[in-house]
């Protein structure tokens, strides 16, 4: 039992201590035993990629990420929120060639980007269908040369 200021001084010292030994300590992964629940070391982004090299204006594609230990996780130009998952895929059908950024922010604070350009081509111009033709040759006339 604590009877003055002295000993919950003394109480306090030895319980900031004994905190700090657990941060030092090393648990399971090399990490340190007192970590933010779910966190277990920096940040990883795992995929980022498209489902097609390239698109024609008007064609959809699947946008897939996946990433590890994220706090956040943000996709530029993308405008809905995306949500940190090992494995998580998005429609998307830009009008134009696009830069898309991943970055995802660790519980730890530690930061991860990758980046790729989607291409999207103009659609190939239109070829007109051949179409028959008749041709009309008016009826074959024959000269008559008369002699005087």
């Amino acid at each position: 039992m604590i009877r003055n200021s002295g000993e919950r001084w003394l109480a306090g010292v030895v319980l900031l201590l004994a905190l700090w030994g657990l941060t030092q300590l090393k648990g399971p992964e090399n990490g340190s035993w007192a970590q933010v629940p779910g966190a277990r070391g920096h940040v990883r982004i795992l995929r980022f990629r498209a489902s097609v090299g390239a698109l024609i204006v008007g064609q959809k594609a699947q946008l897939c990420y996946g990433v590890e230990n994220a706090r956040s996780v943000r996709i530029a130009p993308v405008a809905t929120p995306v949500d940190p998952s090992p494995n998580r895929c998005m429609e998307i059908g830009p009008r134009h060639t696009t830069h898309y950024t991943i970055m995802a922010i660790g519980y730890d604070g530690s930061v991860a980007t990758r980046s790729l350009t989607l291409a999207v081509q103009a659609p190939p111009p239109e070829v007109p269908e051949p179409r028959e033709f008749a041709l009309a040759v008016p009826p074959s006339t024959t000269a008559v040369a008369t002699t005087p």
